[in-house]
Formats: C-alpha cells, structure tokens, sequence
C-alpha cells in the first residue's frame, strides 16, 4: 500500500475516535486498514467502592451522531446539541424541555459552538452555517472548501474553524465573512481530528502537525508565537506522526498540550521556554485543575501529571481498550466516558473508581460541565444532565 498516494487523496483519515472536547483511544493501524482489531480485548468492568451516584437528571433524544463526534455547548441557561441529519436542538439546562429545534436540512459533521447568541455547526461540503440561539433561524452560511469536523470557536466576535486539512479560518461571526486564513505546508499523513482550536481572548491556540503548537492573533491570523511539544521519529510516515491532536489546557500564563506517540509538555507562554516533558502518547484533550494536568493515553489508562514538574501522581488502568475519552473535571471528580455507555467517575486524589453510570449502550461521545454536572451526549442521539 502507498501511503503517501493515500494520503494524497484526501486528508488521512486517521480517527481520532469520536467526540469533540473529547474523543476516543485508537489505533492507526486498524484505522488505515493495514490490520485488523487488536487482539487486546476490552477490560472487564470490576466493582465500584466509591459512594459517589451519578444521575441523569433527565435525557432528551437529538438525532444520532452517524459515526461523527458532536458535542453539546452550553450558554444562557440552555444546553445546544447537533445530529449528523441537520436538526440542532436548544434545551432547558435544567429540565431538558426543547425550547426551539432548527432543522438545517444539511448533513452535519461538527458541532456545536455557541457563541454571542450564535449556533455555529459544520458541514463535510466545508460550509459553516450560524444560527440564532433564541429563534432557531439561519443567520449566515459560508463555504470553507474543506471538511468542517471539529467544533468552531469564539471569541471577540470572531468565528475560528479548523477545516480537516489543517487550515484555520477566521470568519465575522456578524455575516460569516472571512477575514482571514492561516496555512502552512502539512506532512503527507495528519491525524483526522475532532478537536479543533481555543479562541481565548484575542488569542486562537492550536495544536499542530509535526508535534508544534501555535498561537495567532485572532484580529488577523498572524503567527505570534510557537513551541514545539515533540519531534517527529521513526523511519515511516506512520511511524513520525506526533501532531497534536488534542486540545491543550491554559493554566494563566502556562499551556499543556499532548503530540500523539510522543509527549506530554507543559510551556510558559510569554517565553515560550518549556517547564516539563514527559513520555505519554495521546490524541485527545487535556484537562487540568490547580493540582494536576489529566491525560488518557492510546490504550485508554488515565493519568494525573504534576502541573509543576510532571511527575506522575497515579495512573488508572482498569479501563483499558475501553476506547475512553477525554477527561472531564466536574465539582471536583473526573469524568470519562467509554465506547461502551458508561461514565465513570474517579477520585481526583488516587485515580480510584469512585462512581458509574449506564447510558444507552452506545459510545460516549462527548461531556461539558452544566448546571452543576455534565451535559452528556452519546452515539445514539441521546444527550443527558448528569449529577452526580
């Protein structure tokens, strides 16, 4: 098989599972074709000790995914989930009643992002597509050229994409005009990410191919600074894909981001100078609180790093090649899901298994803390307020 003529034909389509914050463990192997499933199986699931009880407060159904990783946004009281046939459903954060329902009669890929009263979801076509957050109704729609499959960002009235082939556009988030667009040669293999930027202040980070990381100025999609979190190796293009997939974490003047196959770095931001590195492969976001930087690995094992030095606190390793995703901090617990229907819920201290709940058997796709838990979102189509 060429790899390189694959690659070629279309941005490779190395999935980086599903989920937008938060996607799955994979191997890109099996994902290229070039073997079949692993042969570990995954683990089975032992008893919980904890006394943390999730709950799902309630569960609405929005449409099924179609084997894309949406993820519900949450702003004003009101919860915005996507499904892949076009309807984008706004619910009551606290009672889940559908306030308003938009079908956009297009097949979506990503989202959602809400932002200044804005919905903001993609298309595989590469349009992204803004609808108002109150009434339901189109507000703009603009053609990219490429896949849309990561979530949009926003900030200072400016809509940041990522299309699937590495290229990051700013639009007006008033008429989706675009104002610019940032480039740069790409390697013949990229990772098929869901993960897309973090438009912070005037500020848009970005992991990148080849292990970088960037930032640009939001007004004009200039480059203001870069870091490299790991550097390539190995003798095949397989083999030297570190692009960083997943979303890092800002932590005031320091950021933490993952290459996948490489590393785990934190950086002070003004400088640019690297405080840690450590040895850990990952395609999905980061999450990190005041203690701890929150890593899954390629084989689904969960670890908190010291956000000072790096060092490893504890690692989780009963749910491995459960294809978990990204970790998510709520009310003091870490949350992950698993490509099987469950949450589990650990003890940020020790890494234990302090709580699990059961959803509707599909994949987990996608968590973001609300209304004092975390909005849910599953291969189905079911999305759920769970407390815990």
């Amino acid at each position: 098989m060429n790899l390189r003529r694959l690659a070629s034909a279309a941005t490779i389509a190395l999935a980086a599972g599903l989920a937008g914050c938060a996607t799955w463990s994979w191997n890109p192997l099996v994902s290229l074709g070039i073997m079949s499933e692993p042969a570990n199986k995954p683990t089975p699931l032992g008893p919980v000790t904890g006394t943390v009880l999730p709950k799902a407060v309630w569960i609405t159904q929005v449409g099924p995914a179609g084997g894309f990783g949406f993820r519900p946004d949450v702003e004003g009281g009101r919860i915005v989930a996507a499904s892949a046939d076009g309807p984008i459903t706004v619910l009551e954060e606290e009672s889940g009643k559908v306030v308003t329902r938009a079908d956009t009669k297009k097949k979506l890929a990503s989202g959602v992002e809400v932002g200044e009263g804005r919905i903001i979801v993609g298309t595989l076509k590469g349009e992204v597509l803004a609808y108002d957050v109150a009434t339901g109704k189109e507000v703009w729609a603009t053609s990219l050229g490429g896949e849309v499959i990561a979530p949009a960002s926003v900030s200072r009235k400016i809509v940041v994409v990522r299309t699937a082939d590495g290229r990051i556009f700013g639009l007006s988030l008033e008429n989706g005009q675009r104002k610019w667009v940032f480039q740069r040669p790409m390697p013949s293999l990229l990772l098929r990410s869901e993960s897309g930027v973090k438009a912070i202040d005037t500020n848009v980070i970005a992991g990148f191919a080849n292990g970088k990381m960037i930032a640009l100025d939001i007004e004009d999609g200039s480059l203001t600074w870069e870091v490299t979190v790991a550097n390539p190796r190995g003798a095949t293009d397989l083999e030297r894909i570190t692009d960083v997939a997943g979303l890092p974490v800002v932590d005031g003047p320091n950021v933490c981001a993952a290459a996948f196959q490489a590393k785990v770095a934190c950086f002070e931001i003004q400088s640019r100078n690297q405080l840690w590195s450590r040895d850990l492969s990952t395609a999905l976001p980061l999450a990190g609180d005041t203690r701890y930087v929150y890593v899954v690995d390629d084989k689904g094992a969960v670890h908190a790093l010291d956000k000072v030095s790096g060092a490893s606190v504890w690692k989780q390793d009963k749910l491995l090649h459960r294809k978990v995703t990204a970790p998510l901090l709520v009310a003091g617990l870490l949350v992950v899901g698993d490509g099987f229907g469950f949450l589990h819920v650990l003890s940020t201290e020790d890494g234990s298994i302090v709580g699990r709940l059961a959803t509707d058997g599909s994949p987990i796709l996608s968590m973001v803390t609300a209304a004092g838990g975390a909005a849910v979102q599953t291969a189905k189509g079911a999305v759920a307020l769970v407390r815990f």
